[in-house]
């Protein structure tokens, strides 16, 4: 039996919630960043939220890779926490596995199979959520490089620019090698981790702050050199592919094989964002075609 203690702060704490409810603010969200929904919000603001592949749920992600109940989300005097339910592959906070009841941050990445949502927690929530709105604009839910859509008017900006100022201007083309073999052998799970974990080490160790790297699509990922001509670029390349061949890709006891092939152009006068990404694009064929996991400009 519970206590009057224990009921009278029960009370308490779903009163604090309705009360948010009802005044339609404060209360933290999750923000779906990644997936078919995305950009959907899901108010926490019942004591007690799970996330499943089952009707039942508060959040509803239908996936073949995500459990009936999956996870539950918990909000108590001390804040917000997530336990996984028993899964089948898995909760994962800032891509840990959730191993037991652990609190939740403003701005974690929660990953629930193929999905991943953004928490949002604290002061200023509806400001928070307007501004991860736009980020999901320009930047890739998964690996959190930029998107297409910015990388293309990245590159028309730096184009004008170096013209201007008749300045080089670079850019390397390259994805992964086998990545589909990557998803039929180990899973789309595992391909995902791939992708994001190479992400990671790049933008980590190879981009520069005036440099953009962004996710073209797929597994294909471009780097735009401001103010590099094509030897420097092609070393900078050289670096990137040597990077991801020595990075051991671990996803669940599997040690997965990962290489990269990259094609370099340099900007011509003539040039339109969509020549200038064909020819790296050429050349990036021409490395598949010449064995894989080299550069080519």
């Amino acid at each position: 039996m519970h206590s009057r203690e224990e009921d009278k702060t029960r009370v308490s704490m779903v009163s604090k919630i309705a009360d948010r409810r009802l005044l339609g603010a404060g209360v933290a969200c999750l923000v779906q960043i990644y997936g078919k929904d995305i950009g959907r919000k899901y108010q926490l603001d019942e004591q007690q939220m799970t996330i499943g592949r089952g009707p039942d749920n508060g959040v509803i992600v239908d996936m073949d890779n995500v459990s009936r109940h999956h996870c539950s989300v918990t909000v108590t005097e001390q804040g917000h926490f997530i336990e996984d339910m028993g899964s089948t592959n898995g909760t994962f906070v800032n891509d840990i596995e959730v191993m037991s009841k652990q609190g939740l941050r403003n701005g974690d990445f929660i990953k629930v199979g193929g999905v991943i949502f953004k928490f949002i927690g604290g002061d200023n929530i509806e400001q928070l959520y307007y501004e991860e709105i736009y980020r999901m604009a320009i930047i890739d839910g998964l690996t959190q490089a930029y998107n297409k859509r910015y990388l293309l008017e990245f590159i028309e900006r730096e184009m004008s620019r170096c013209k201007r100022y008749q300045r080089p201007l670079s850019i390397m083309m390259f994805d992964l090698d086998h990545f589909k073999r990557i998803n039929d052998d180990y899973g789309h799970l595992a391909g995902d981790f791939v992708l994001k974990r190479m992400s990671d080490l790049v933008q980590t160790h190879a981009v520069r702050k005036e440099e953009c790297f962004a996710r073209y699509g797929g597994e294909e990922f471009a780097l735009v050199l401001p103010d590099t001509e094509l030897e420097r670029a092609a070393i900078a390349a050289e670096k990137v592919r040597e990077l991801i061949s020595a990075e051991r890709f671990e996803f669940e006891d599997n040690v997965i094989p990962v290489s990269t092939s990259i094609g370099v152009a340099l900007m011509q006068g003539s040039d339109t964002p969509e020549t200038f990404i064909a020819r790296a694009d050429a050349c990036l064929y021409d490395a598949k075609r010449n064995g894989r996991n080299r550069v080519v400009s």
